[in-house]
């Protein structure tokens, strides 16, 4: 088989040692004779699988007991309403760093809800998104503060809470959760879909303080943090077979070291292909200053769309693929999320360089 690359912002690269176990476990899960996607959510094949992962996931992010881990359906897309719902209940009111794309459609999800107020504490507007706002200051009046901590269309990220005050921070790491280490006590909450650096669409990870939503309303089962919790994530069908790939992800990450490990591995990555877009002639990354890139996320253009598109065809047809931008910023994006070999990042340097000599010219 051909060895490919795959640089997609989600759903993305999954680990080979993990692909290979689902294939061999794919017809009879734990010699039951039945495939894990044939399982009951009430038996013991399914509860004893889903117990193990939240633990693993506890011991890599290390999750406190007071925090609720939560295995959810509907993307983190479905938490920019849930979380009002079930956190924003003492002011009815949220605040919002204006960071990119994904943030400001969380910030439009909470305006849609009836007799909740979002306001914008925060904007990189002015610099086109290619930088983050830090030294957030906030009133107390808050239930809380939203944080996209890496922009995966944009390609920047936080390391460190811009915000250090007393009104609850809910990040959004979609895209960086497991790759960078973080406090999970820094947050009220945490939410991210599982399809760009754990495992395939269909669930979405909450880790959530019990106390944030002891005060919430009364809400249907499913939109409610409380009842989900109280049930295990299993109020109705759970994404089965997401939740196994998730799990077999976590063991391999414990394998690999943790999440330490994993941070180290995405710099040495990211920083590789940095190095080569500053030095380059042709290529270049719209985030230029060094503390705001992400470790996932890497857009980069020439500054002509015709090559752009050139260099998109090519490469694919060299094997490195899904290297195309969000049609919001356009140009070249490549994700090097957690189980993205360094070789890949290094065969995509090595075409650039032949690509830059063949087309000539300066950026």
């Amino acid at each position: 088989m051909t060895q490919v690359y795959n640089f997609a912002a989600g759903p993305a690269v999954l680990p080979a040692e993990v692909l290979r176990q689902v294939q061999s476990e794919l017809i009879s899960y734990k010699n039951s004779g039945m495939s894990i996607m044939e399982i009951s959510h009430r038996s013991s094949l399914y509860t004893d699988m889903a117990f193990q992962a939240e633990a693993d996931l506890r011991k890599l992010m290390n999750i406190p007991a007071e925090y609720d881990v939560l295995f959810l359906q509907g993307g983190a897309t479905l938490q920019f309403a849930l979380a009002p719902l079930n956190l924003a209940n003492k002011y009815h009111k949220i605040a919002f760093a204006d960071t990119g794309h994904w943030a400001q459609r969380a910030q439009e999800d909470g305006q849609l809800l009836s007799g909740y107020t979002t306001e914008v504490a925060a904007s990189s507007k002015l610099s086109n998104y290619t930088e983050l706002p830090s030294g957030i200051e906030l009133a107390k009046n808050y239930d809380y503060l939203h944080l996209t901590m890496n922009n995966t269309i944009e390609g920047t990220m936080y390391k460190d809470l811009p915000y250090k005050g007393d009104v609850p921070v809910v990040g959004d790491l979609s895209s960086i959760i497991l790759g960078q280490e973080y406090n999970v006590n820094d947050f009220g909450m945490i939410y991210a879909g599982a399809q760009k650096n754990i495992g395939p669409a269909g669930l979405t990870i909450v880790i959530v303080k019990h106390t944030l939503f002891e005060e919430a309303p009364e809400l249907p089962a499913m939109f409610s943090y409380a009842k989900q919790a109280a049930k295990h994530s299993a109020l109705n069908t759970p994404p089965v077979f997401a939740i196994y790939v998730a799990g077999l992800v976590f063991k391999w990450l414990l394998q690999q070291g943790g999440v330490s490990q994993m941070q180290r591995r995405n710099e040495e990555k990211a920083q590789l292909l940095y190095d080569y877009l500053d030095s380059s002639k042709l290529f270049s990354t719209p985030v230029t200053e060094k503390k705001w890139r992400s470790l996932t996320n890497i857009p980069f253009v020439t500054g002509d769309k015709a090559i752009d598109k050139r260099f998109i065809v090519q490469a694919q047809a060299n094997n490195l693929l899904n290297l195309k931008g969000h049609r919001l910023v356009g140009g070249m994006r490549a994700s090097l999320y957690n189980a993205f070999p360094r070789t890949g990042v290094e065969k995509l340097i090595e075409f650039m360089q032949k690509f830059e000599k063949a087309v000539g010219g300066t950026r």
